[in-house]
């Protein structure tokens, strides 16, 4: 999937300036770091080495399979799938198996993707609604050191940002093996004084799969955007996605060792699901009493039906596929204000914001079923959950050398369970204050060093903070949980310009978190996990050598490990140890564009004594093409160029076949899709 042109003018991604962040998640339209020509000097002001923003340029010429993987810009994140492609994506991050999300915050242009309580898993992110070629800059944060940044971000938060408009209206057209079909139609016409975009995307695609998947995506975005006067900005909008597909999810490894299936088979033909998300959005910026203000309002209607069977016929007689009901509407909105001001001489800044979210969950289900069809319910709920956020920052510049960030964030949770069991329903609230320091000294020699200190969490699922009983046989005592997780980040580094038309950026990294809780969405429980302790080594390098070339990579290094003793073993299944990303982009004058990333993920210890371990990951994809009659390109892409047969994500727990008399404990895993060859052509008119 080719984006968009790469101009000789580009963004760094290791420089930003102030952005801020809504319920941990950015909504002001921040100012772009531009570097023009060369990477020769420091741009911006971050407050930590782990931020940074990347601009359409550079994810226009990166080869991108699914709409995931574009979130693969932020360093040391990988992206994958572990069943059909309708479902959320599988993220890795700083020594985290985030599952779809857990501690990850991601949002779109402010508003939240991650889903509390959800039916699949907590802080469910699926980002399939996002059209790739429009959006136009991805904002990241790593670590807790952010006031703006809350639920899901202990790991990190992540923004995509939509254009305001395109230059000129825009088609798309797609093809390539397995059935891959995808059109695009653009345009922003000027309306009434303002600009309104529009988008409209379908894809349809079967993969690699022996089970077709029959994923058929379909997106709308419809934007409205004007000046409101007195250096205002007001935006409306409204976006529409629904998806529905059928999956083959992991499989396990002794059933494709015995030839009994292969290896792009299939345990259960009627796995699948459909997806629908709604969103509308208002957006205002401007001036007010002497500083910056941004507001924002959202509602989303959001429902997933999904099918699932990991571990096939433990129950002989039903077998052990169960069904996923999320069906919720979510409102919330976030004002921010900052203000430059003076005090002994000293440049200060003053940043406030509140943010309030709500989540009316009508059913959030778990089900028995065979061939997609119920015959008991495990559990059914509906659920309230509210939550209120207030956070502020000051900016002081002491001198020439010496920068520091003072932030403070409280947070407060409300949750309402009605269960179908009477003894897990119930009330529950908590709250919590967050710290954040961060100091910056430099620059020297166009270097500057970090140092960040904050508090960060993610909130558990409301159905543990209510629990008393297991919902399986609704006898069984279950103990609660607590409703927030809290979690210390510290994190030194730097980021330099001294080598030249480079930028580096290092950081080294500590994250301590009370508890691993999470709802177990395919039993119906809350397990408590234990404290874990993780840290890492993190570089970013961008090289611009001439104005139609830039080389990037990253670099990343984790150890994750249970901070307390238990004789089960230390370490923490599928965290992932070693990442590495190289990348070259290329916009020639004479109309030839293209690029080539190579990306690996290391082993992973599946099993708490590190006794099975996953095998690393290490994929090449290409793209190249040219563009003709000025208005036109054409380009083709060659994903997984060498053919690894390498795996997406692997599992070890137990599964039973319909030959197998018991459970059988086995590697389970989701194998990288084969080598795939795909063409676009892209007009503007």
């Amino acid at each position: 999937m080719s984006i968009r042109r790469f101009t000789a003018v580009g963004l760094s991604a290791l420089a930003v300036s102030s952005v801020s962040f809504a319920g941990g998640v950015p909504t002001t339209v921040i100012d772009e770091v531009i570097v023009t020509g060369r990477l020769d000097r420091l741009q911006g002001a971050p407050v930590s080495a782990s931020q940074g923003v990347v601009s359409d340029e550079q994810l226009g010429l990166r080869p991108v399979l699914r709409t995931g993987e574009l979130m693969e810009v932020v360093p040391g994140l990988i992206v994958t799938q572990h069943s059909g492609d309708g479902k959320a994506n599988q993220f890795f991050l700083r020594g985290f198996n985030l599952d779809h999300g857990t501690d990850l915050a991601t949002s779109v242009d402010g508003v939240p993707v991650n889903m509390p309580t959800h039916g699949h898993g907590q802080g469910y992110t699926d980002i399939n609604f996002v059209i790739p070629e429009l959006v136009q800059a991805i904002e990241y944060r790593k670590g807790t050191y952010y006031a703006e940044t809350g639920n899901f971000s202990a790991a990190g938060a992540v923004n995509m940002r939509y254009r305001r408009k395109v230059e000129e209206p825009l088609i798309v057209l797609e093809a390539g093996e397995d059935s891959y079909l995808r059109g695009l139609v653009a345009a922003s016409p000027e309306i009434a004084g303002g600009t309104l975009l529009f988008g409209l995307d379908y894809a349809h695609i079967d993969g690699p799969w022996v089970l077709e998947e029959n994923f058929k995506k379909r997106n709308g975005l419809l934007r409205y955007s004007r000046d409101a006067g007195n250096d205002a900005q007001l935006s409306i909008t409204a976006q529409a996605y629904e998806g529905d597909w059928r999956s083959t999810d992991q499989v396990p490894l002794r059933a494709v060792r015995s030839g009994e299936i292969d290896r792009f088979g299939f345990i259960d033909p009627t796995d699948g699901g459909s997806s629908h998300r709604y969103s509308l959005a208002v957006d205002w910026t401007g001036s007010l009493a002497g500083g910056s203000a941004s507001g924002l309002l959202y509602a989303v209607d959001y429902e997933l039906d999904l099918i699932s069977n990991f571990s096939y016929f433990t129950d002989p007689e039903n077998g052990d596929q169960f069904q996923q009901v999320d069906d919720r509407r979510i409102y919330g909105g976030e004002w921010s204000w900052r203000r430059p001001f003076q005090w002994q001489g000293r440049e200060q800044s003053f940043a406030a914001g509140v943010q309030v979210r709500h989540d009316d969950i009508g059913k959030v289900g778990l089900y028995r079923t065979i061939a997609r069809e119920r015959f008991d319910t495990v559990r059914e709920d509906s659920v309230k959950q509210t939550s209120y956020s207030v956070y502020s920052s000051l900016d002081t510049r002491w001198t020439d050398k010496l920068r520091t960030t003072l932030g403070i964030r409280a947070d407060h949770f409300e949750f309402d369970v009605a269960a179908n069991l009477i003894e897990n329903s119930g009330s529950a609230s908590d709250s919590l204050v967050s710290p954040k320091l961060a100091v910056v000294l430099g620059p020297w020699s166009k270097t500057e060093f970090f140092f960040n200190i904050g508090r960060g969490f993610h909130s558990n699922d409301a159905r543990g903070t209510t629990i008393r009983v297991d919902p399986a046989d609704g006898v069984t005592p279950a103990d609660r949980v607590d409703p927030l997780v809290k979690a210390l980040g510290t994190d030194v580094g730097l980021r330099t310009a001294i080598v030249p038309n480079t930028q580096f950026s290092i950081s080294l990294w500590s994250l301590a978190l009370d508890s691993e809780l999470l709802f177990i969405g395919d039993a119906g429980t809350t397990e408590a996990s234990r404290e874990s302790e993780r840290r890492g080594l993190e570089i970013a390098a961008i090289w611009n050598p001439i104005r139609w070339l830039i080389v990037d990579a990253d670099l990343a290094w984790s150890r994750a490990r249970f901070s307390d003793y238990d004789p089960a073993g230390d370490r923490i299944p599928g965290a992932v140890e070693r990442v590495a990303s190289v990348g070259v982009a290329i916009d020639h004058p004479s109309g030839w564009f293209g690029g080539a990333r190579f990306r690996h993920f290391g082993k992973a210890p599946l099993l708490e004594d590190n006794s099975v371990r996953s095998d690393a990951t290490t994929l090449v994809n290409f793209e190249a093409g040219y563009r003709f009659a000025k208005n036109y390109k054409l380009s083709a892409a060659l994903y997984n160029a060498f053919n690894s047969d390498d795996s997406d994500i692997t599992y070890f727990y137990e599964s039973q076949l319909a030959n197998e008399s018991e459970p059988v404990s086995d590697i389970h895993f989701h194998p990288v899709e084969p080598r795939t060859f795909r063409v676009t052509l892209t007009g503007s008119f």
